[in-house]
């Protein structure tokens, strides 16, 4: 056997990852926690230096998957924005991961995340976005297409929220969107993310393979109606090789669509930024996001990047000491300062 390559750390890759995964075979889930893995053991980081934070859903259950040996908290549906916070303005020094579905961030989380985006909160925040809550059997979330069909769910009459453009109408300094196979990019923007001071989102596309397989998705072409693989019995899910991409990163800079075949036959349409892109235009970046959503793509690749605002701790002027470390008799007023501020009062 080789030696195992270490980091700066002495870490080994495998000193970041966690417990066996439970989630389905083929799950894009599952890469995008090898990915998480790969960009913190080549960047250095200190796994006990991190904080994973999540809500509710399949998505809500990767950080187990990786840096076992961070601290973590699952929080309530939707709410894990303000267990962030409390975690971040009680010890800035802590990486905090945030890792949410659709359903988490784009339903009954959207005022929570539009606030902490607004706010500037250092964190890196995923969004595992596959357009149903798998964890509930299925159901359409506020990502779904318009005209999307489930089986045993129905046709979804609704428009889709795109998260990358809500996240740049509550002034995000850094939005990115990938694809859970393009395996190479997402780790290439998890690194970016994670150098960040700021909030980063990542809304990543990862397909679910058991449940948004319809034919009749608008997400698939004629084609998929001859190989659909309808879900006869939901207690069994049929092995499923993982979606990977190996020339998607060779493609990008030149902004040429690339159509990529899930599971069950149908299709998804990715596009990468053009080479030229400057993604700190703020307009330009929600104009290619209209102009996507429009031809039926998923732009990927960083899509927004603001440098010039402070993140949350830095405006706050926080004291150097974490909160959560300082003794009573340094986070306690003196009995003279109080009495001035009664005195101004």
């Amino acid at each position: 056997m080789g030696i195992q390559k270490t980091n700066p750390l002495g870490l080994s890759k495998a000193d970041y990852g966690g417990a066996k995964s439970t989630l389905c075979p083929g799950c894009g889930h599952n890469s995008i926690s090898n990915q998480i893995i790969a960009a913190a053991f080549e960047l250095g980081i200190n796994p006990s230096h991190v904080v994973k934070m999540s809500g509710i859903g399949c998505s809500s259950k990767s950080p187990a998957y990786f840096m076992s040996r961070s601290h973590g908290f699952n929080g309530l549906h939707g709410r894990m924005p303000s267990a962030a916070t409390g975690a971040v303005l009680a010890n800035k020094y802590l990486k905090v991961i945030g890792v949410s579905g659709d359903g988490d961030t784009g339903s009954i989380g959207l005022g929570q995340f539009k606030h902490m985006v607004r706010r500037n909160l250092p964190i890196v925040y995923i969004i595992e976005n596959n357009g149903v809550y798998g964890l509930t059997k299925g159901q359409f979330s506020a990502t779904a297409d318009m005209g999307q069909t489930i089986k045993k769910i129905g046709t979804n009459e609704l428009p889709p929220i795109d998260l990358c453009l809500e996240a740049l109408a509550a002034d995000a300094t850094l939005v990115a969107r990938s694809f859970s196979g393009s395996s190479k990019e997402v780790t290439e923007l998890l690194k970016v993310a994670m150098h960040h001071n700021g909030t980063a989102v990542l809304d990543i596309i990862s397909p679910c393979v058991t449940f948004n397989n319809s034919p009749d998705s608008t997400k698939s072409f004629p084609y998929g109606k001859e190989h659909a693989n309808p879900l006869h019995d939901i207690t069994f899910i049929p092995l499923a090789e993982e979606i990977i991409l190996d020339d998607y990163e060779e493609s990008n800079g030149h902004g040429r669509s690339r159509e990529v075949q899930l599971h069950d036959g149908t299709f998804i349409r990715l596009r990468p930024v053009a080479a030229d892109y400057d993604p700190t235009n703020k307009i330009e970046a929600m104009r290619i996001l209209e102009e996507a959503h429009m031809n039926q793509e998923f732009l990927t690749g960083l899509i927004f990047l603001d440098q010039s605002r402070q993140s949350m701790t830095d405006s706050l002027q926080l004291v150097d000491k974490p909160l959560a470390l300082l003794t009573e008799a340094e986070s306690r007023p003196s009995r003279e300062a109080l009495q001035n501020v009664m005195a101004l009062l």
